[in-house]
């Protein structure tokens, strides 16, 4: 390029940018004129948030922000305040020799929560979401009788070993790029014309005439073949998933393991179908639900699977692969609920409204990106420390039994011995957090930050906030090696400590070791990355059982016809619509799950965050964590990594939970501003290192 031409680009850009601005300002007049005319429509005496909504292709929570008339008058009562209620709370400190119990506690993965806002409210009732920037409430436990009453277990639900043997599916593997298909011991060669689910369906049924349940996308993304006609990435899945399929239509879902519907997910979607003469029922997934791969060809990853397999089946004799990593984590727990002693009868499930408060406040994975000036604007250098198969180091121990409610009177009354305990058992704690005045270090504790799901870590010297946190975090809070914070008891959930995820966590993390020797000792090139493949899926069978636990309602995505408008169901939310169709979705509902435990999800997450602080090595009797590198040194947190400045002497031993370095840039490079910029500099990192590593 010359200075001419270089010249004319510029001016070029400055196009664009003119159109950008014209089209941002243009937007903002269509959004502020869909806002007025809203408001309009709800000051009709009959209006109706579930009519005004799909009109106005928002959610109904949307337009109960914007007309709060609106409201449903469950989601319309005043929320009790408890802490008002409540003696005023006491401070608590612990003594400066208590020592926090190693971090092979409940442990950490990344925020999805749905507020519940009415205190009062069913814990699955639909919540109003606060305005954009608006501070961010977390529920609290009604005061008195009301509040008491949600301390129970959901009556006839529970979490059983199951009487019956998995079946499995028969699952092909397809390279959309290639159109190879690998089905058991044969590769095919297929045409896939735009690589649409017709075409996908319609090709792998010409060639497997007597039908396949389960078609795994080892490479290509189809569903992102129009993503440069959508604004966001969704909406091309949405698409892909709803375009005409003939002779199929959306299953409605069948077996033990009911799912019905798509699941339009960016990166990951499932597309269910069924034949209209209903005698089919397939899949179409991601292979990245398990492991991410690198330009693997179908027959490593169906390799990868059959290695996969092999493993679990020397500790469960029926154990089956089943679509989804999570579905195959809770399946594989629920055959290691024991069939004697106390809970032979299963693990009962908490309330409906404790589980939405679990739901609500108890976050997932830290996510946290520090920008200067809080560490320089160019970093000497940038390493990332990534804790090996971090989960499965804190499933030692999990809440169990009926919970309690420890107000902050009853917590004021015990003895300093009887609060340590209790902060060091199995517990969630709705707590006031003061940052010490002369902090310099990096937050310590989630809080609800502006926006849904949101949540930062406040390090503000005197900053104080009120928040929700697991036992192993305030742990950390409380006698953390630089200055023990301020903690105030408002209430808690207190449980006894039990073990329901010790033999089949026990059992993964046996499994995973075995397959990552394989991939390290295995002559065969392809055996080995099979072995790793296979490796990387059971970390994930464990992260997202865990998560499925947590009982998130499962989002499922359907179409109406622009002039069927009125059909658009009532608590679904609009998420795309053209000329003929709106596209929704629409929560699923959780609340009769009986596998469902956000109890043990949360303890876990809890765990894993604070070992991102501070974790002890008993062996070496050294300390690892953002706690113990110098103030300034922290780059980011990313769920079980952290972002370095400076290189660390940590010990390693392949072991979970043990920081491995995964990426080093020697050399100076600018501080990260955004996620993307964060991303960007992590592979080359990783790239980097890896480089290194080969010429030595």
């Amino acid at each position: 390029m010359d200075a001419q031409s270089y010249n004319t680009a510029l001016a070029d850009l400055r196009t664009v940018r003119d159109q950008i601005k014209k089209a941002r300002a243009a937007l903002a007049k269509l959004e502020a004129d869909r806002v007025k005319r809203i408001v309009q429509l709800a000051s009709y005496e009959k209006a109706k948030a579930e009519r005004i909504a799909p009109a106005a292709g928002l959610s109904v929570a949307d337009i109960v922000v914007l007309a709060p008339s609106l409201a449903p008058d469950s989601l319309t009562q005043e929320s009790t305040d408890a802490s008002a209620q409540a003696p005023a709370p006491a401070a608590h400190t612990l003594p400066k020799d208590a020592e926090p119990e190693p971090t092979t506690q409940p442990a950490a993965a990344a925020p999805a929560m749905r507020t519940v806002q009415p205190q009062t409210a069913p814990a699955d009732a639909p919540a109003v979401t606060a305005a954009p920037g608006a501070p961010r409430t977390l529920p609290s436990v009604p005061a008195g009788e009301a509040g008491d009453a949600w301390f129970a277990h959901t009556p006839g639900l529970a979490s059983t070993r199951p009487n019956f043997t998995q079946q499995a599916r028969s699952t092909v593997f397809l390279d959309t790029t290639t159109g190879v298909l690998v089905h058991r011991d044969q590769t095919h060669h297929l045409d896939l014309g735009a690589r649409s689910a017709a075409d996908i369906l319609t090709a792998v049924f010409h060639i497997l005439s007597e039908g396949v349940e389960r078609i795994y996308i080892t490479a290509g993304d189809p569903w992102h073949r129009d993503a440069d006609r959508y604004p966001y990435l969704r909406d091309a899945v949405a698409a892909w998933l709803n375009a005409p399929a003939p002779g199929w239509r959306t299953d409605t879902g069948r077996g033990r393991d009911r799912m019905a519907g798509h699941f339009v997910h960016a990166r990951n979607p499932v597309g269910r179908y069924q034949r209209e003469s209903g005698d089919s029922h397939v899949e179409i997934r991601s292979v990245g639900e398990w492991f991410d791969t690198d330009g693997d060809d179908p027959a490593t990853v169906r390799d990868a699977f059959v290695l996969l397999w092999q493993a679990l089946r020397r500790h469960w004799s029926d154990a089956v692969i089943m679509g989804s990593p999570s579905q195959t984590g809770r399946d594989l727990w629920t055959r290691t609920i024991p069939t004697r002693g106390q809970y032979a009868d299963g693990f009962p499930v908490l309330s409906e409204e404790l589980r939405g408060l679990l739901h609500a406040t108890a976050g997932q994975g830290r996510n946290e990106l520090l920008t200067p000036p809080r560490v320089p604007e160019q970093l000497a250098q940038l390493l990332e420390y990534d804790r090996t198969f971090a989960y499965a180091k804190h499933t030692w121990k999990s809440p169990v039994g009926t919970p309690r409610r420890i107000t902050a009177t009853t917590f004021a009354a015990w003895s300093e011995k009887e609060q340590i305990r209790a902060l060091y058992g199995c517990g969630h704690w709705q707590v006031r957090v003061t940052v010490p005045d002369t902090w310099n270090h990096v937050g310590l504790l989630p809080a609800p930050a502006p926006g849904d799901r949101a949540w930062h870590y406040p390090a503000t010297p005197g900053a104080t906030f009120t928040t929700w946190a697991g036992g192993p975090e305030l742990h950390t809070a409380l006698t953390n090696p630089l200055q023990p914070w301020k903690i105030e008891i408002l209430d808690g959930i207190l449980w006894d400590d039990g073990k329901p995820l010790d033999d089949w966590a026990r059992k993964l993390k046996d499994t995973w070791s075995n397959l990552s020797a394989q991939a390290q000792f295995q002559g065969d090139p392809q055996q080995a990355r099979a072995a790793h493949l296979a490796s990387r899926a059971v970390r994930s069978i464990l992260l997202y059982g865990i998560g499925a636990f947590a009982q998130r309602p499962r989002m499922v995505t359907g179409t109406t016809p622009r002039t069927l408008e009125r059909d658009v169901p009532a608590d679904a939310e609009i998420i795309g619509f053209d000329d003929e169709l709106i596209t929704w979705q629409k929560p699923t509902g959780f609340s009769r799950d009986p596998n469902a435990h956000p109890e043990w999800a949360a303890a876990i997450w809890s765990g894993a965050r604070a070992a991102l602080l501070s974790q002890r090595h008993r062996d070496e009797d050294t300390y690892a964590g953002a706690l113990h590198t110098p103030p300034g040194t922290v780059v980011a947190f990313r769920t079980d990594a952290l972002y370095l400045t400076a290189p660390q002497q940590w010990p390693h031993h392949h072991q979970p939970g043990d920081y491995l370095l995964k990426g080093h840039l020697t050399h100076p490079v600018a501080a990260p501003t955004t996620e993307e910029e964060l991303l960007a500099l992590r592979d080359a990192g990783r790239a980097a290192l890896a480089q290194n590593e080969g010429q030595n």
